[in-house]
């Protein structure tokens, strides 16, 4: 049997694994000006990289908001598409180890997927994700570099420009400790610092995925989260997802790839003939 390609086609960004044997092997990305060219490029490189000729490339699985504007197969070899929910629940699920859970899909926006054995459904999603933390950085900070971003939020300090539970009461109230955020930005000054700002964004960004994710959960039995794509790589979500843990009793998990899953899922979906 050859290799199955799985690939994750973003407007500019491309990730791409190869499943031999039945297990993911070297993911890498490319980002490009294009879809087509960062596809290209990445399956380029996978090949060089991997010392891998196309005639030992058995199946080439295509997935993500870019795979549209993939007209033929690719380099000639046998080319399917695979449902984006199914990519990522596929994908998550062999990564975490985890049949039961919502998986959480942090990119541009972010989108629900309960996984619960083999049945996948999306249940939902919300406009917040990277997209949001690099536009509203662009406009507060005058970069869209989301690392330095990152690094400035390392050097912040969240109670300079949140309000905290701790601010508006002099006890814990029910469920909410006194370090929980009452109000995103509330103490914001004009004089805010770069890196007060950048925490702020940051952790708005995280918190608001984290908390939507646990309404998503709401009337399920599940408890368990699977965040998967590239912000769950950010810092941050060491501090801000095991806080929400601890306030509603829930289990966030961050893959080892979870910036590939989808890619990953992809290549699993091949044996499936779902694509």
């Amino acid at each position: 049997m050859g290799i199955i390609i799985g690939i994750d086609v973003g407007i500019s960004t491309t990730k791409i694994v190869g499943l031999r044997d039945g297990k993911p092997t070297a993911p890498i990305r490319i980002t490009a000006a294009d879809p087509i060219t960062s596809l290209y490029g990445a399956f380029g490189k996978y090949l060089h990289d991997n010392n891998i000729m196309l005639g030992n490339v058995e199946h080439v699985m295509l997935t993500g908001v870019g795979a549209a504007y993939v007209k033929n197969d690719v380099y000639g070899l046998a080319t399917s598409r695979c449902d984006e929910f199914v990519a990522d629940a596929l994908g998550a699920r062999y990564e975490s180890h985890i049949d039961h859970a919502i998986v959480v899909s942090m990119g541009t926006g972010t989108s629900f997927v309960m996984c619960d054995g083999d049945e996948i459904r999306h249940i939902g999603g919300i406009g917040i994700g990277g997209g949001t933390l690099q536009g509203l950085s662009r406009i507060m900070l005058n970069t869209d570099d989301i690392k330095q971003v990152s690094a400035l939020a390392m050097q912040g300090d969240i109670s300079h420009v949140n309000l905290l539970i701790g601010d508006i009461s002099a006890q814990p109230l029910p469920g909410l400790p006194m370090e929980a955020t009452a109000s995103i930005f509330a103490r914001a000054q004009n004089d805010a610092s770069r890196e007060d700002i950048a925490c702020g964004i940051i952790l708005m960004v995280l918190q608001s995925i984290g908390s939507a994710t646990v309404l998503a959960a709401q009337g399920t039995s599940c408890r368990d989260m699977v965040l998967i794509g590239n912000l769950s790589l950010l810092p941050q979500c060491k501090e801000v997802f095991p806080a929400l843990e601890k306030l509603y009793n829930v289990r966030f998990h961050i893959p080892k790839y979870s910036e590939y899953c989808t890619a990953i899922g992809a290549a699993l979906a091949y044996s499936r003939r779902d694509a």
